[in-house]
Parts: C-alpha cells; sequence; structure tokens
C-alpha cells in the first residue's frame, strides 16, 4: 500500500512540474508580447489578474475572455471585461488555450519571482568594472613577503637570544655591579633584575616567531589583495620589533660602560674617513710605505692598492647573476626569452582587444546606431522578430493588431534611430518596450530587419508617407571622386556666371 500512496505523490509531483513549465513555455510564447509579469505594458500586468476576476465574482468567465475577449464584451454579461478593454486602445487578441493551458499560465504567473538583479550599469552603458585579483602576480608577491617574514622572524629569533644570553652573562652581572656600587654603594641584583624585566620585553616577539608556522601547506592558493595587505602589515610590526630590540641590546651595553667609556662613545661616532676605509679598503698615508712597488719611473712610485670590496663583491655578484641567468632561461628554461614573452604579450593583448571589442559592441543606442545590411545580422533580426513581434505585427509584418511594417506610412518616422528607440521603449499607444528581453545590438538587428521588409497587402496604413530609406555603400575613392566632381562643377559655374 505504501508503494502506491509513494507512487502516487511521485506521479503528483511531476504533474506539477511539467504544469509550470507549460506555463511558463505559453506564457513566454503567447502572453509575453503584450504582458508583463509584474508591471504594466500594452496589457496590464498579470500578476493579480486572477484574483481581480475572483473578486468580481466572474472567475468562470476569465477563460473565455482569453478565448474569445470580443465576444464575451458584445454579450454583456462580465462588467470585468468591459474594465479590462479600458485599459488601453489595443484590443485584446483571442488566444486558442484550453482551461487547463489558462490555469498552468496564471499558476506559473502567481508563483513567480523576481530574478536577482543584474550587474550595475555604468554611466557609459558598460557594466560597472568589478575588483578582479590576478591571483597569479598575487601568489608572487605572497612568497617574497613570506620569505621577508622568514627572515625577520630569524633575526628577532637571534637577537631575543643574544640579548638573554648577554644578561645573564658574568660579565654583564659584574659590569652592573660595578655600575650600581658607584652610584648607590651595593644591590647590584636589583640593577640587573630590572635590566632583565626590561629585556623580557622582547621575548614574547622570539616566542610568537617560534610558534608560528609559515609553512607551504598554509598558503592558499588564490591569494587576494587583501591577505597581501595582511602580510605587510605583520612584517612592518616584525620590523619594528627587530628595531626595538637592537635599541635595547645597545642601552643595555652602554650600561656597562664607565662614565669615561660612556663619553668616548659618544665622541667617537662614524667619521667620513671610516666609511672611505671600509668601501675603498685604502691604506692609511702613514703606512703606504709597506704597499710601494719595487719599480719607479722619473721618481714617481706606485702603489699596490688593493680592489675596493664594493667592487670585488659586485663582480662575484654578476657572476653569480650569469650563472643563474644561463640556468635559468637556456638551460632549464623556467623563463622566457625575450622573443617568446613579446609573443605572449601580443597573444594576451589580443585577448584583451577582443574583449573590449565585444564589450563596446554592446555600447549600441539611439545616437550611434547604424543600419545593418548584412545577412547575418537581417537573418537573427527575422528570428527576433518571429519570436517577439508576430502576434501584433503578424510574421510577414503585414500588420494586425499593429501597424503595418512593410508599407511607406509610418506613425514615427522610418530612419533606424527612431525604430531602435521605439523598440527599445515602446510607445504610449499600445507598443511594449523590448529594453529588457533584447540586448543592444539584438535591438539593433531587430530594427534594421523591419526597414529591410518588402511591401505586403495587409492592413490600411497609419501614419504618413514617407519614402525608405536606403543605404548606398561607397568606397573612400568614389567619395573623392565625387567630391572633385563636385568642385569642378562649382569653378565651371562661377565662371559660366562670370
Amino acid at each position: 500500500m505504501k508503494k502506491y500512496i509513494l507512487g502516487a505523490l511521485v506521479l503528483v509531483a511531476y504533474g506539477l512540474q511539467l504544469h509550470a513549465q507549460d506555463g511558463k513555455e505559453l506564457f513566454e510564447t503567447v502572453c509575453s508580447t503584450c504582458h508583463k509579469i509584474n508591471d504594466n505594458s500594452t496589457g496590464p500586468k498579470l500578476k493579480g489578474v486572477r484574483q481581480l476576476w475572483a473578486d468580481a465574482e466572474e472567475s468562470d468567465l476569465l477563460y473565455e475572455w482569453v478565448r474569445n475577449p470580443a465576444g464575451l464584451i458584445e454579450s454583456g454579461k462580465s462588467k470585468r471585461a468591459i474594465v479590462a478593454e479600458a485599459y488601453s486602445p489595443t484590443k485584446m487578441t483571442a488566444q486558442n488555450l484550453t482551461n487547463e493551458q489558462i490555469d498552468a499560465v496564471f499558476d506559473y504567473v502567481e508563483n513567480w519571482q523576481p530574478e536577482p538583479e543584474e550587474p550595475e550599469i555604468a554611466g557609459d552603458g558598460q557594466v560597472a568594472p568589478t575588483i578582479v585579483q590576478n591571483y597569479k602576480e598575487n601568489q608572487k608577491m605572497f612568497y617574497w613577503m613570506i620569505g621577508a617574514m622568514v627572515a625577520l622572524l630569524i633575526a628577532i629569533i637571534v637577537m631575543a637570544s643574544s640579548i638573554q644570553s648577554f644578561m645573564k652573562s658574568d660579565y654583564f652581572k659584574k659590569r652592573m655591579k660595578d655600575a650600581y656600587d658607584r652610584q648607590h654603594g651595593g644591590g647590584a641584583q636589583k640593577l640587573t633584575m630590572l635590566a632583565l624585566i626590561v629585556g623580557a620585553l622582547s621575548f614574547p616577539a622570539a616566542s610568537m616567531a617560534q610558534s608560528m608556522d609559515i609553512g607551504a601547506d598554509e598558503v592558499l592558493f588564490k591569494i587576494t589583495t587583501s591577505d597581501l595587505y595582511l602580510v605587510g602589515a605583520i612584517n612592518i610590526v616584525l620590523l619594528f620589533v627587530l628595531i626595538y630590540q637592537a635599541r635595547l641590546f645597545r642601552s643595555l651595553y652602554r650600561m656597562t660602560l664607565t662614565p669615561e667609556q660612556q663619553k668616548s662613545v659618544e665622541s667617537e661616532g662614524i667619521t667620513a674617513k671610516k666609511i672611505n676605509k671600509i668601501l675603498t679598503d685604502a691604506v692609511d698615508i702613514e703606512d703606504e710605505q709597506s704597499i710601494l712597488l719595487d719599480h719607479e719611473y722619473d721618481g714617481i712610485q706606485e702603489l699596490d692598492n688593493n680592489l675596493p670590496p664594493w667592487w670585488v663583491w659586485g663582480f662575484y655578484a654578476s657572476i653569480v647573476f650569469a650563472v643563474i641567468y644561463l640556468f635559468n632561461y637556456h638551460i632549464l628554461k623556467t623563463a622566457d626569452l625575450q622573443v617568446a614573452e613579446y609573443e605572449k604579450e601580443v597573444a594576451q593583448a589580443e585577448i584583451e582587444i577582443a574583449e573590449y571589442r565585444a564589450k563596446m559592441a554592446m555600447n549600441v543606442d539611439e545616437f550611434n546606431v547604424t543600419l545593418l545590411t548584412d545577412e547575418s545580422a537581417l537573418a537573427t533580426g527575422k528570428t527576433l522578430f518571429t519570436k517577439n513581434c508576430q502576434s501584433c505585427h503578424m510574421e510577414d509584418g503585414r500588420g494586425d493588431i499593429g501597424p503595418n511594417l512593410t508599407d511607406d506610412y509610418w506613425i514615427y518616422t522610418n530612419d533606424i534611430a527612431t525604430v531602435f528607440k521605439t523598440v527599445k521603449y515602446g510607445t504610449p499607444n499600445g507598443m511594449p518596450d523590448h529594453e529588457k528581453k533584447l540586448n543592444p545590438i539584438e535591438l539593433q538587428q531587430v530594427a534594421s530587419y523591419v526597414l529591410s521588409l518588402e511591401y505586403v497587402a495587409g492592413k490600411e496604413p497609419e501614419g504618413e508617407l514617407m519614402k525608405k530609406q536606403e543605404v548606398e555603400e561607397t568606397t573612400p575613392d568614389e567619395t573623392e571622386n565625387s567630391s572633385e566632381e563636385e568642385s569642378v562643377d562649382e569653378e565651371s559655374g562661377d565662371s559660366t556666371e562670370e
């Protein structure tokens, strides 16, 4: 018994799903041209219509209204039909639907939910730019910053260990005792404990450094800009901790010096002479006799100075760089040479250009729209016209609810900009807008197809008589020749008048 009940429930659920799908399909193919679900258009919005007929106690007549609106109005038995007819000058089109199909449409309408909002459109008609993370570049930067963090942590650990060893040494204790005895005559232990408390301020940073796990497993694949900011902030904090430790070590060392030694350290400083000696490794003038060469010329002797250390280390660095370069570009080929890098950049630029052109292709409006004449665009326009416009204008454009689009009579003008604007925004006399159904290119294709239609006898003319505008394609050479002919004609005309 349970099997039969479960099977029946499955069949009911499946039937309801098909019912909803049929309602959506019927709405999109039959009703969407003139009606919207939750907004007024050529016809009123359909959401809530069934309830309005129920409130008027005419629920059964709603089916007749859909199938034969003109007959229902002529019968005079429906007040709700008269109200619905007065909504728009455009007459309701009879639809060949069964009661079940009509119920499916209204069930879909009543259960319809709006779709999520589309991306915000910028002022120039383009989708507002969103923040795009370049994870590949972020990953490289992240590795460099992690390397800097590791170096800082190692330096902090070494400095903290040095401070701790220095403060525990007998030399430090003896110096501190002597310094305290000179000032207070004893009690070196108190001063030592004070120094230990001050020095301990640097140890939490070292403990933190030792406890942090910065292994490769913790690195996320997708590194965002926020992650880089966070790691950068941590590096800055660690750098300040290291600077503080260096200053603390220097202060502790100076505490062990006598007043005379402290004055000597303060006055000594780093002079330009010392800097010059470090950079050039030059021998003092007083000791130049030790590096004189044996030979001389005209009483002039030459000194055998060493090469400057900065130059020597720069030379060694260039050798190391050359080896790394050789393996990187020619042996292991882990990096691209200039030609390959250039080709990749060109390929990437072509992709970006194609994306830009694709975006700009949608930047079509009534101010810059042009008439399309190629067969593919017109074929697409015909398909879109058949799907969205034939219920009012017929498949060949001869007109039904809407005017005949194939004759030379136009309610508005027949230029591409006006037709595009009419299709896009609709008109007050019942023409619905298609701005949300079709993108700008599709609107352009439909408008161009409408202007390409050949005359078909149909609905009586509406509007004013206007000739169809034709597009004449001219080459640059023809344009130059025509302008030259005009100038010649003008000159000949002037000479004739003279």
